[in-house]
């Protein structure tokens, strides 16, 4: 069903398939609009049949008032559109800081930003100056609160490092633009016959929520590198989309309050966006694309100057070093002491460019399979490093974690495999229990030591049955040596009879200074810190 108030019907190419071009170049006169000069040239003439076809078998049903009222609903600020945006936003974020592609998809998923943005984009191309200002204003309201929600996570994680899914977002190429130009015609079309279920794959296309969330990132760790990057990106796909969608609403004919010399000023318009947008993208493309081939490059050159059986590890590249600083390693059964400069000369012919290259050789046995074999060892090794690694900073969060302190609080002797750290005093924990705390810490660190030291609380008491001390106080009396142990204070006790004895000997035996009170309790030993103004 066509819109009596479409666009199709000021259009002075909209006529009956029965009336001859020429009649209807004389009815449009007629009725006082004068067509364009175009019209009346051989390619005004020529393309009458294919904007006949597209008038009469394309958008001839196309619901004009339904799709205009369903995208004008859904491209304003209201208290669903702030939640659904800060709900996308967290999850966003926390998908991104966890490295989890699957969680970023669902944020994307739930984003609500591409409606004000296809609504900014049809009240462009209509001309309607109150429906713009309304979608802007959401579509600015909604990237506000998703990066100051981002921020605000950030700021309150503990983690705060640059992920791959946060540094993908931060370098914006021409792909990214032709992404959400095609990402666009979709949403657009699918907007336009009714075909929301598309709008889901667009919104995956498009990912405007996780560059957001990246910009909020940049601005909570003060990364003005993460910040500019991702937020460029997010503006590239957001002008895309919107300008696209003024596109493809004016192809499919909806009505417009411009007369012509504005549309053809809006369309100019258009076309310098694209074209300011395109320049700087396509100058990172044409970047990225030089490290991509740079990379094959090198590695190619490093290969064929040592010797077949020799192994090349993976190159490393600092691009923004001048000249540009490559770095590397290499097992062959021969050393080549010009191996660096001549590696250099060929990249330079090559490239183009001053380079710099160091490459350390190492010897291995001229054996078959003596370069494989060492390259396996040193990806042994260095797994088992990144391994033990990531066991110390598991050993580290935890430690700070159950002591209520930083991680920098956390002494680490790598060498010894020692760890020791001064718990806070925390409410409802006693000696015993920092004491089976340390225990259960050291036993799933499985080769490290892990001392914690506790806080000054009291001594447990010792029972004494029989004038002895049983088994049921031996936990009272490990307790309290190994508290002065890590404390490096001495303790005095207080009772009566051989039990008291029999506990001073023991700790001073585990190296623990002891004075004795024997006027005590004969059926229990008391146990205090003797401090200096003892």
């Amino acid at each position: 069903m066509t819109a009596p108030d479409s666009a199709a019907d000021n259009s002075p190419l909209h006529w009956p398939s029965t009336e001859s071009i020429d009649e209807a170049l004389a009815r449009e006169e007629e009725s006082g609009r004068k067509p364009p000069k175009w019209v009346h040239s051989g390619v005004g003439r020529a393309i009458v049949p294919i904007r006949r076809w597209w008038l009469d078998h394309v958008i001839e049903d196309v619901d004009y008032k339904g799709t205009i009222a369903k995208i004008a609903g859904e491209s304003t600020t209201t208290p669903r559109y702030i939640f659904m945006t800060m709900m996308s936003a967290g999850i966003a974020i926390l998908g991104m800081l966890l490295a989890s592609p699957a969680v970023v998809i669902g944020a994307m998923l739930l984003s609500p930003l591409m409606s004000p943005i296809l609504g900014a984009g049809f009240a462009l191309a209509s001309g309607k100056i109150k429906w713009l200002r309304l979608s802007v204003s959401a579509l600015f309201v909604g990237s506000g609160v998703a990066i100051a929600f981002c921020a605000l996570i950030v700021l309150l994680s503990p983690v705060q490092t640059i992920t791959p899914e946060i540094a993908s977002r931060t370098q914006p190429n021409l792909f990214d633009l032709l992404i959400a130009f095609f990402s666009s015609l979709a949403g657009s079309y699918a907007m336009i016959r009714g075909r929301d279920g598309t709008i889901v794959g667009v919104a995956i296309a498009t990912a405007l929520m996780p560059p957001l969330a990246a910009v909020g990132f940049g601005l909570a760790t003060l990364n003005w590198t993460v910040f500019g990057g991702a937020l460029m990106l997010y503006v590239t796909n957001f002008l895309t989309i919107a300008l696209t969608a003024a596109i493809m609403a004016r192809f499919y004919g909806f009505r417009t309050d411009l007369s012509v010399r504005q549309g053809w000023f809006q369309s100019f318009g258009i076309i310098l966006v694209f074209i300011a947008l395109a320049v700087p993208l396509g100058l990172s493309l044409r970047q990225f694309a030089f490290e991509a081939n740079a990379q094959t490059i090198v590695k190619t050159a490093i290969a064929e100057e040592f010797p077949e059986r020799a192994r090349v590890s993976e190159p490393e590249f600092d691009w923004d070093a001048d000249p540009l600083r490559i770095t590397g390693s290499v097992f062959t059964p021969q050393f080549d002491v010009a191996a660096n400069d001549k590696i250099a000369r060929a990249l330079e012919e090559q490239l183009e460019r001053p380079v710099s290259v160091s490459i350390e050789q190492y010897l291995v046995g001229t054996d078959p399979g003596a370069a494989e074999q060492a390259q396996l060892a040193q990806a042994r090794a260095a797994s088992e490093a990144a391994s033990d690694a990531a066991r110390i900073n598991a050993l580290v969060d935890r430690l700070a974690i159950v002591c209520g302190v930083e991680r920098e609080q956390v002494t680490v002797d790598r060498t010894n495999r020692r760890a020791v750290v001064q718990a806070r005093n925390m409410p409802g924990i006693t000696l015993s229990g920092w004491y089976t705390l340390e225990r259960q810490i050291g036993a799933d660190a499985e080769g490290w030591s892990v001392e914690l030291r506790p806080p000054l609380l009291p001594l447990p008491a010792v029972p004494v049955e029989g004038g002895e001390i049983g088994e049921a106080a031996q936990r009272a009396v490990a307790t309290i040596a190994w508290a002065a142990t890590r404390r490096g204070l001495p303790v005095r006790l207080s009772g009566d009879g051989e039990a008291l004895d029999t506990l001073a000997e023991t700790l001073r035996e585990a190296g623990i200074r002891v004075s004795i009170n024997d006027n005590g309790n004969a059926n229990r030993i008391e146990a205090d810190w003797l401090t200096q103004a003892d």
